[in-house]
């Protein structure tokens, strides 16, 4: 027993050594992209974590003269979350996949609809709305970082947003994100806490006990497990950098069994990280803090001012106080203080400015917002700038469908499945799949209807009645309408009903044939029985 314990306790710590390894070599990869995403979160989110180490409290807004983009930032992350994940609203529905028979959708679909509706619940009562904000901010640089954890009996999910600086991440054979590498600092007191089934070594419990409030530094690792094959299958490893002991490992399957969430905006080819819109504008962001600095300047001697003097032996230009009710002594036929006249063109100044900050907005999206000052915008205004947006955006809204939308409520479904709370198949696009039905989805869905409804009116002008009732099923293009404008199946009567309907109207129908038949024709006599 002894022997196979060391065996296996080896074992473990040439797996930590192998992850410790690749973590330094993914990190060397992520350090070309440091100084780029350095440089977004300075002029743009000073105040957020930076890559390289500083104090607790440390101002960081020593650069920022102008406020366009640390305001653009915040406006961009507010607007995609309005219009991709909205608080209080469902922006999303479960439906019947494609191995659901045909027959069976309708029925399956309003089974889904409650259980819709109770997810939707969850995600209003937990902490979504904050924390993917958060992650939407360091999305304008590229990458955002979700962590979904199981909660409590009172708050089933927990939602983090992990800062970029925090995170590795590495690429598999497929090209698609396959490791996941955090580090955090942690007290040892709160590792028992952090990592209740954790395998701690007598040397890491001599130190919880008697250095409880000290730090440490501790690997988490979620990698792909290329073993199962026709499944979403992962390994987790909580290693202990300073010993590299291997405090807790596990395994786990299935779809949205992966706790972290890693979405981008947009992404070049070979590449792991994202390149939000921040950079395109980054220019013009330098640029326009340049310039107000040096309006700024100008300003200043242009309020204080600039002079000259003769060296007549008794003004110190050392000691001389310019403030108001100071008295400057001067020799006589001196020509004393001279002032000069400060060099800029404030007019030019705002011009650049105005260019710039118009640039900005532009990058980030945001000069769709519209002027404060004016009226507010009408539904139909808004539902314009939302469908103007989602063909703006189009690409990046694709991916994150894929890596954030989809993700999500995979996730959240399977801690729920765990948790007992929920009956569902496998929300895998083939038994259950994820319709989107948020602002910018319907901007798109929009268009479609646009598009059906001018080939309607082409048809019924071109061919007349006939044709379109050849061509087209009504049942079938309400129906599809009423998808496009997301109607809740629950007010659309079901096959069944409908087949009972038509049957009535059809008895119906018969009836008044039938009393017309019976019924005594214009000029026929009535002969008395």
């Amino acid at each position: 027993m002894v022997k196979v314990f060391i065996q296996e306790e080896v074992d473990m710590h040439e797996t930590a050594k192998n992850f410790l390894e690749k973590y330094e070599k993914a990190k060397t990869i992520r350090e070309s992209f440091i100084p780029l995403f350095e440089e977004c979160y300075e002029y743009s989110m000073p105040q957020r974590e930076s890559f390289y180490t500083e104090s607790i409290g440390q101002r960081r807004d020593e650069k920022i003269f102008d406020e366009t983009a640390v305001v653009g930032v915040q406006e961009f992350a507010s607007r995609l979350q309005a219009g991709l994940v909205p608080n209080f609203a469902r922006w999303a529905d479960f439906v019947a996949g494609s191995e659901v028979p045909k027959e069976q959708r309708e029925e399956v679909n309003n089974d889904l609809d409650e259980v819709t509706d109770y997810v939707f619940e969850v995600l209003q009562n937990s902490n979504f709305g904050q924390e993917v904000h958060e992650s939407f901010m360091d999305l304008a640089v590229g990458t955002g970082v979700l962590h979904v954890a199981e909660g409590d009996a009172i708050h089933p999910i927990n939602f983090s947003a992990i800062p970029l600086p925090h995170v590795v991440l590495d690429t598999g054979p497929d090209d698609k994100i396959d490791h996941i590498f955090r580090e955090r600092k942690i007290r040892y007191s709160d590792l028992p806490i952090l990592y209740p089934n954790g395998n701690f070594s007598p040397k890491l419990i001599q130190l919880i006990h008697n250095s409880p409030q000290t730090k440490t530094n501790i690997l988490e690792v979620i990698c792909k497990d290329y073993t199962k094959l026709n499944e979403d299958a992962f390994l987790s490893y909580v290693v202990e950098m300073g010993d590299k002991d291997i405090i807790e490992s596990d395994s786990f399957k299935g779809v949205g069994s992966n706790p972290f969430i890693c979405f981008r905006w947009s992404k070049c080819a070979g590449e792991i990280y994202g390149r939000g819109p921040l950079m395109n504008a980054l220019s013009a962001i330098k640029t326009t803090n340049l310039t107000v600095q040096l309006v700024l300047e100008n300003a200043q001697m242009a309020i204080s001012g600039i002079y000259q003097l003769d060296d007549d032996g008794i003004i110190n230009p050392d000691t001389i106080s310019l403030v108001p009710g100071t008295v400057i002594p001067k020799a006589p036929n001196s020509a004393g203080l001279q002032p000069i006249r400060a060099a800029g063109n404030f007019d030019v100044s705002q011009f650049v400015l105005n260019d710039m900050r118009l640039n900005i907005k532009r990058a980030l999206y945001n000069e769709m917002l519209g002027d404060p000052n004016k009226t507010p915008a009408t539904a139909t205004e808004i539902a314009e700038r939302m469908a103007d947006l989602s063909r703006q955006i189009g690409s990046a809204f694709g991916r994150l469908q894929s890596e954030l939308v989809q993700p999500v409520l995979q996730r959240v479904i399977y801690i729920l499945k765990k948790q007992g709370r929920i009956e569902i198949p496998t929300v895998n696009g083939r038994q259950v799949k994820v319709r989107s039905v948020s602002p910018l989805s319907q901007g798109q869905a929009k268009q479609d209807i646009n598009n059906t409804a001018q080939w309607m009116q082409l048809v019924q002008q071109s061919f007349g009645p006939e044709v379109m009732n050849l061509l087209v099923s009504g049942e079938e293009v309400a129906s599809h309408l009423a998808k496009k404008f997301n109607v809740p199946d629950s007010l659309i009567r079901d096959a069944n009903e409908r087949q009972e309907l038509v049957r009535l109207m059809q008895q119906a129908q018969q009836l008044q044939q039938a009393q017309q038949m019976s019924a005594p024709q214009e000029g026929e006599e009535v002969v008395p029985q």
